[in-house]
């Protein structure tokens, strides 16, 4: 069953289903995974802070997950 990251999720949760996808954030301009917040703050709201496009973010992350799965 195919994983979907949503806006909705902590940077926490997103790393506890890959730890993969923390590249995937870097690269995206998420330098705080291993902040406190991010265990607290939803992938949109961390997105709003650092000023990056959150659905740009979303399809990055989900296409690294459906690249795995492929």
């Amino acid at each position: 069953m195919a994983t979907t990251i949503t806006k909705d999720m902590t940077i926490g949760e997103v790393l506890q289903i890959n730890q993969g996808l923390a590249p995937v954030l870097m690269a995206g301009g998420m330098h705080c995974i291993g902040c406190p917040s991010s265990q607290m703050e939803t992938l949109e709201e961390a997105a709003m802070v650092h000023g990056i496009e959150p659905e740009l973010l979303l399809a990055r992350l989900n296409a690294f997950l459906q690249a795995l799965e492929s």
